[in-house]
């Protein structure tokens, strides 16, 4: 998944005003009659619902808007430069470049949204705006103006309002699955899901988007297993639901581990209001064990069975009341 791009962007550069004279029969001395140069585009970033990734700006890393045509006889005007519209995911943050730093200047987080980032250049006048009562034949015009320019950085964070947290191979993908129509990778061994995953889940009349970030290990925060890179997209979101498997060796050990590491990566984000979800409690060994009952307890843990619907009703009951 391509979630981070370094980009350049220029606006158009304006066109050139002309140098003309009106030349008709019986009209010796016409005068100056040059065209003023078309603007130079602009440069937008508009947001399209449908995409998820920033896979095109890893392709082409500069973009140049198109520049505005020079100034005609007959003081006809150049053509504006058509604007350059890139389209970017719900959710990208836009970096600007200042030395050898990057500094937040914008966030497009609402559907459809707008943002010129670079304007084009003006046109240059043509050599009728130079004529006066001492210079009735002008013959200079200005050059067009160059187009903004601009180094930039997009990040993208996911916008979604469940993420869907814990260590590799706890059931993640599967409630996904089961509750949306995302079709995750599902297998049993660690690292299954390599990039978020967003499904759309409606329950009772309500609607709410959850994303499966891939599994973390200890020792995420230093780069270990897939590295804590994919957290930026639960920065976003309204709640945070933990996976804990109920057939693992230590409940409490897993669910600190997870814990610590999002601590190491924000500390806003062990704040965040947190649901913790037993899954494959159908598979436990000992369903009746004191750590299992303790930890339920501590934690209000939810107990998850895929066997069981009611179960399944209950951590999306309890989803839409944490909401």
């Amino acid at each position: 998944m391509i979630d981070t791009a370094d980009i350049i962007v220029e606006a158009g550069k304006g066109g050139d005003g002309a140098v003309s004279f009106r030349r008709e029969k019986y009209v010796p001395k016409g005068g100056p009659d040059g065209g003023d140069g078309g603007k130079g585009a602009d440069v937008y970033f508009r947001v399209d619902a449908q995409l998820s990734t920033l896979t095109d700006f890893a392709r082409l890393k500069q973009f140049h808007a198109d520049d505005g045509k020079p100034g005609g006889k007959n003081l006809c005007s150049g053509k504006s430069g058509d604007d350059l519209i890139l389209y970017v995911p719900m959710g990208t943050e836009i970096y600007k470049k200042y030395g050898d730093r990057y500094d937040k200047i914008f966030d497009m987080t609402n559907k459809d949204q707008s943002l010129c980032i670079v304007r084009g250049g003006n046109g240059g006048w043509g050599n009728t705006h130079f004529k006066s009562a001492t210079n009735q034949t002008p013959r200079e015009a200005n050059t067009g103006m160059p187009g903004e320019h601009v180094e930039l950085r997009l990040n993208l964070k996911l916008i979604a309002d469940v993420g869907v947290i814990g260590l590799p191979n706890v059931g993640k993908s599967t409630f996904l699955s089961n509750v949306t129509h995302s079709k995750p990778k599902i297998a049993d061994y660690p690292f299954t899901t390599l990039e978020p995953n967003l499904g759309v889940c409606t329950h009772k009349g309500s609607t709410f988007v959850i994303a499966d970030i891939p599994g973390l290990i200890e020792g995420a925060s230093h780069g270990k297993g897939l590295g804590i890179t994919f957290l930026r997209h639960i920065e976003r979101t309204r709640l945070l639901v933990h996976f804990i498997s109920a057939d693992s060796i230590d409940f409490e050990k897993g669910y600190q581990t997870v814990r610590n590491e999002l601590h190491q990566y924000s500390p806003k984000l062990t704040s965040m209001k947190e649901i913790v979800v037993l899954s494959r409690y159908d598979l436990t060994l000992d369903s009746t064990s004191k750590q299992l009952h303790v930890f339920i307890k501590k934690h209000s843990a939810l107990t998850l069975s895929y066997s069981d619907p009611k179960s399944i009703t209950n951590v999306l009951d309890t989803i839409i009341k944490f909401l």
